[in-house]
């Protein structure tokens, strides 16, 4: 992409600062080390198929918390994975500042990597722009900044776990004090909807008060500028089943006769939006509460990245009638995530499929609960002449209903939340990233979804998210990856973030 006039505007403040100064030396001496620390860390399978992957990276995280003088405990729900608890006091401090990211991975599927996905590999260049495999350089040798390590967590979570850890040690090496209590909270099933860490902040109020809770999570601005961001989006997910005959039905025999499910499933989900891509279900913005001035102010003073972005992405059309990417993930959406009904590719047979299956996330914004948007959902689908069960149909049942679908909502789901700009934390967390990196780009909302309504829920505090991974991540998806100058950029940034006043 190009966008000269980012590369114009240096990181003036991380000139004279002292922490972010004694970030980048530290940094940029032990650079290979970093690297190193990060890729031993990716090497851990941390997703939720794998509990004993989950807690070897919770008890690794631990120790490397405990050696930089954090006290440290894990705490657990049953049948939970744990989440890792650490704590620096620092003696007069008047303020407690407590940094969270998480150490869990989305699924993996190794046929879709180009290399093992716990296999952690350097890369000279992005895969897109022909990267090839490199050794880490010889000790005391310079790293390309945009060189790319790939693996799973590489950007979602594990790089600002390292990137908390390695500014701790910068400061240290440079006798330089945070100026507030330091907490840390890395969860572990943040992946898999955080369907515990409800219970453990409910048990565990007193111990994770704070001030601010400091989201390290999601990515930079698309103009690799760095950006603060005040809210999240919410999340509910389920799948649609529609059904054909009880097996699968030559196509010659028995099409115009027997219905299609893949064909009724198809109409179905475009009956849920219009060729721009809005959302057409009755009711479904109902209670969205609307950005206020300082909000939307921000949203106009962003980059214009929006041609840039389709260029990248080969996209040759966007949707929202021309309205810019800043301005839509304010709104509610409805994406589907996954299509599956018989098969394709070499293996397609000439057959009327017996099923299909949508699976679909909702990305929710403040003022719409995950039921309210289940409860719209549901009643345009039988606005549709559909039936909706909740449990695989027998027989019976589908004999009895022309047209039947099986609703499966997940576990997990939660609201959208959002701080207010003008706050004097949230200002306080604007000027520490400005002595990091200039400028900085504020956002109201990040697309992505965070479970940060039940951190305010339960202990009644504000968080604001922090943001270090490049956009072109790959995150949630195959060959997932982070630039090492984020990484850089992150140090920096957890360095200004840990000494703020």
């Amino acid at each position: 992409m190009r966008f000269a006039w980012v590369l114009l505007c240096l990181p003036i403040w991380a000139q004279t600062d002292p922490a972010v100064k004694a970030a980048r030396q530290y940094r940029q001496a032990h650079e290979r080390e970093i690297v190193s620390s990060l890729m031993d860390l990716l090497t851990i399978p941390a997703v939720a198929a794998n509990p004993d992957g989950l807690r070897k990276a919770a008890t690794e995280i631990s120790a490397r918390l405990q050696k930089r003088g954090a006290q440290v405990r894990l705490l657990e729900h049953p049948g939970s994975a744990p989440v890792v608890y650490g704590e620096i006091r620092r003696p007069g401090a008047t303020r407690t500042v407590l940094f969270y990211a998480h150490y869990d991975g989305q699924p993996v599927n190794p046929k879709d990597w180009v290399t093992p996905p716990f296999q952690p590999t350097l890369r000279n260049a992005p895969l897109e722009r022909d990267g090839q495999i490199i050794p880490l350089p010889e000790p005391g040798k310079p790293f390309d900044p945009e060189w790319r390590i790939y693996a799973r967590s590489a950007s979602d979570d594990k790089a600002p776990v390292v990137s908390i850890l390695t500014a701790l040690d910068a400061l240290r090496a440079a006798k330089i004090e945070p100026t507030a209590n330091l907490k840390f909270v890395f969860e572990g099933e943040e992946e898999a909807g955080s369907p515990h860490l409800e219970q453990i902040l409910a048990a565990n109020k007193q111990l994770l008060a704070a001030d601010v809770w400091l989201i390290c999570d999601g990515p930079v601005h698309q103009s690799r500028t760095s950006q603060i961001v005040f809210g999240v989006r919410g999340v509910v997910a389920f799948e649609l089943t529609v059904y054909g005959a009880r097996r699968e039905l030559h196509s010659g025999h028995y099409g115009n006769w027997s219905p299609n499910p893949a064909m009724q499933l198809a109409q179905l989900l475009a009956s849920m939006k219009d060729a721009e891509g809005r959302v057409i279900i009755d009711g479904y913005n109902d209670g969205a509460v609307p950005l206020g001035p300082l909000e939307n102010q921000a949203i106009a003073d962003a980059p214009e990245i929006d041609e840039a972005l389709k260029k990248e992405l080969w996209l040759g059309r966007t949707e929202g009638a021309g309205r810019k990417l800043a301005d839509l993930i304010n709104l509610p959406s409805l994406n589907v995530r996954g299509l599956t009904s018989a098969r394709t590719g070499d293996t397609a047979t000439n057959v009327i499929p017996a099923s299909a299956t949508a699976s679909i996330d909702i990305r929710l914004v403040k003022g719409i609960t995950p039921a309210q948007a289940i409860a719209r959902l549901r009643a345009h689908i039988q606005k549709q002449g559909y039936t909706i069960v909740n449990r695989p149909p027998d027989g019976a049942t589908r004999l009895a209903h022309p047209k039947l679908v099986y609703f499966e909502e997940e576990t997990g789901g939660y609201e959208a939340v959002r701080t207010p700009m003008d706050l004097p934390v949230s200002q306080m967390v604007l000027k520490a990233a400005e002595r990091a990196r200039t400028p900085v780009i504020r956002l109201p909302t990040l697309g992505g979804s965070l479970p940060l309504i039940m951190i305010e829920r339960q202990l009644n505090v504000r968080t604001i998210t922090i943001p270090i991974a490049n956009h072109d991540n790959s995150q949630h998806s195959s060959n997932e990856n982070l630039r090492l100058q984020n990484l850089w950029d992150g140090i920096d940034l957890m360095a200004a973030l840990l000494t703020m006043n």
